[in-house]
């Protein structure tokens, strides 16, 4: 029987045989070892897996490699650089052969792998690239991506569930809404269809109607219309005018002005939409206000005043005052007055409260006369003499316009490149026309709104008026014929005698829808023995208006704008009235008489002279 030391030497197991090898591979190459050994792993304490330990069994167990196959083991000195991760490590527990994987980090910061999805498995370390050839790491897996991605998404509905009732409720009240708009929508669509056009809007300034020819009335429909012709159009009171109409609008322009303190209803009969359907009458009413009027009364002891009145004279307002006015005129929106001075006339513009004054330019020191207005064609124009005069220097009587907003200078009338003093002229109403009669007894027509020159009219010795809205003129020629003259195309009628005849009319003023004559009544021996204002209808019928006897003197006529009443102004007792010293002399005591021209009744007589409704200034 043998003894211990005799016993044969006992087979080594596998783990004590890797034991041996590995401390032989550390004696080999302990300054590598030492190196990648972490400092958690360094101890190499009893039962603490090793890093110097070769990644034997476990990369042999991830690769399918037999646990009793013997794996070629790496020192750390001879793995290929580059800087890779350490390798797992095996550990061999001391009583079993199993072995049990590792990550390489503190044996305190161990804790057994949580059962999630597996990271990708690495690749042998005999496949891994240098770090030159490494690859870029892939991207790591969003956290939305992860295992509590799939909660969030089972939370949401609990989340939304109690909102749901009041989504309906939105729902249900939003489509409430449209429902309701839509039928709404459809109802009218339906009434469209049935009811045929109406009249959206109506645009009408019945003051400025009253002033001056010209005015419009515009009606906007709710959809375009069919063309619409003349005889579709009534207004009420009768008017004339004329018809602009497109899409959907549809313009009545008012060729004369509007009688005052009137209901004026105007009427589109048979309008049909652009598409069809049925047809309907577009109407409309509006009201003109009541008449006012200016008045100039000269004042011997004191400022002579143009005054704003009612047509009763019990609201009169004095608008100017100044020493001495001579003459004024009046526009929609302004007054143009003459004051007349020591070294001249001086030209003012004011707004009709006789505000915001402001003096025009004249052509030089001197005088004007025979102040006239185109409210259309923003001019003013006048009469000028130069204050210093000769037979050989000066200008006398020379025709000026210029614009009312003076932005420009004053403009002389030239015929035959030479300045022409003028007898007598009129502005043409509702135009920038000028028709006057030179010394020479010539007729000339210029218009200052073109460049076409001056139209010679022939020979005349007076012009008695123009007609608003038909630029005709009623003329006299040499040899005592009076006729009507057409300012377009130059043609001319004889005027026609009154009936019944009162004889030749001193002066004739036109008004829509006749004229004022001023006639002078004779005894058998030609002395005269009364005057009168009749009216003569265009169809010739006469009617007197107004008379004084030889010891009056009639000195003006004139009619409204529209034709509805008449402005009479009477010098009366002549034998006790003295003439003031003005540029345009005139009784001291002057009277306006305003009458109805459509009953021929008095409406009441005033102090003073000079209406507004007057194209110019009485003579005497």
């Amino acid at each position: 029987m043998s003894t211990d030391d005799e016993r044969p030497e006992v087979p080594r197991t596998r783990a004590e045989l890797r034991a041996a090898r590995e401390a032989e591979a550390a004696a080999a190459a302990p300054a590598a070892a030492e190196v990648n050994l972490p400092p958690a792993l360094s101890d190499g304490g009893e039962g603490e897996p090793s890093s110097d330990s070769p990644d034997e069994g476990g990369e042999a167990e991830r690769h399918g490699t037999p646990p009793g196959t013997d794996t070629p083991v790496v020192s750390p000195a001879a793995r290929p650089t580059g800087g890779e991760r350490p390798t797992r490590s095996t550990f061999v527990a001391p009583d079993a052969e199993s072995t049990t994987t590792f990550a390489a980090h503190s044996a305190t910061d161990y804790a057994p792998p949580a059962p999630v999805e597996p990271k990708a498995e690495r690749k042998p370390k005999a496949e891994r690239k240098p770090k030159a050839e490494k690859q870029p790491k892939p991207e790591k897996q969003p956290k939305s991506a992860k295992a509590p991605q799939p909660q969030k998404q089972a939370e949401a509905p609990r989340d939304a569930e109690p909102a749901a009732p009041r989504d309906r409720r939105f729902l249900l009240a939003l489509g409430a809404v449209l429902g309701i708009l839509v039928l709404v929508g459809a109802g009218l669509g339906v009434v469209s269809l049935t009811q045929g056009p109406r009249i959206t809007q109506v645009q009408v300034d019945p003051a400025e109607a009253i002033e001056a020819s010209g005015s419009r009335v515009i009606l906007t429909a709710n959809q375009s219309l069919a063309a619409i012709d003349e005889s579709q159009v009534t207004v009420e009171p009768a008017v004339p005018f004329t018809l602009d109409a497109a899409g959907r609008g549809v313009g009545i322009r008012f060729t004369v002005p509007l009688d005052d303190d009137t209901d004026y209803t105007v009427s589109v009969a048979d309008a049909v939409g652009a598409g069809g359907g049925p047809s309907a009458t577009l109407t409309t009413t509006f009201t003109t206000p009541a008449s006012t009027m200016f008045l100039l009364r000269r004042d011997a002891d004191g400022d002579d005043k143009i005054f704003r009145t009612d047509l009763t004279g019990e609201k009169a307002v004095t608008v100017f005052a100044a020493d001495k006015i001579n003459d004024f005129r009046a526009t929609s929106s302004q007054l143009v007055v003459s004051v007349e001075g020591d070294d001249g006339s001086q030209l003012l513009v004011m707004d009709r409260e006789g505000k915001k004054q402001r003096e025009l330019p004249l052509p030089g020191v001197g005088d004007v006369r025979d102040i006239q207005v185109s409210d259309r064609g923003g001019l003013v124009g006048y009469s000028y003499s130069d204050k210093e005069l000769s037979d050989t220097e000066g200008r006398a009587s020379v025709l000026v316009t210029q614009s009312l907003s003076g932005d420009d200078e004053p403009v002389v009338t030239e015929v035959g490149d030479k300045e022409a003093n003028v007898f007598v002229w009129q502005f043409v109403p509702d135009s920038a026309a000028v028709l006057f009669i030179d010394f020479d007894g010539a007729l000339s027509l210029i218009d200052r709104s073109t460049d076409a020159g001056v139209q010679s009219l022939g020979l005349a010795t007076t012009i008695q008026g123009i007609s608003r809205g038909t630029y005709t003129a009623i003329v006299e020629r040499l040899d005592g014929a009076v006729a009507e003259l057409n300012l377009a195309d130059g043609t001319e009628v004889p005027l026609e005698a009154s009936d019944p005849d009162y004889g030749t009319a001193i002066t004739i003023t036109p008004f829509p829808g006749g004229t004022l004559r001023h006639v002078v009544a004779r005894d058998d021996s030609g002395v005269p023995s009364g005057q009168a204002i009749v009216r003569v209808d265009d169809d010739g019928k006469a009617t007197p208006l107004a008379e004084v006897d030889s010891t009056g003197s009639i000195l003006q006529a004139c009619a409204s704008p529209s034709g509805q009443y008449a402005a009479v102004v009477i010098a009366p007792n002549l034998a006790e009235n003295p003439y003031d010293q003005m540029l345009l002399p005139l009784p001291e005591n002057l009277e306006t008489h305003l009458l109805d021209l459509r009953t021929g009744d008095e409406i009441v007589a005033l102090t003073g002279f000079d209406a507004s409704w007057c194209q110019m200034a009485p003579k005497f």
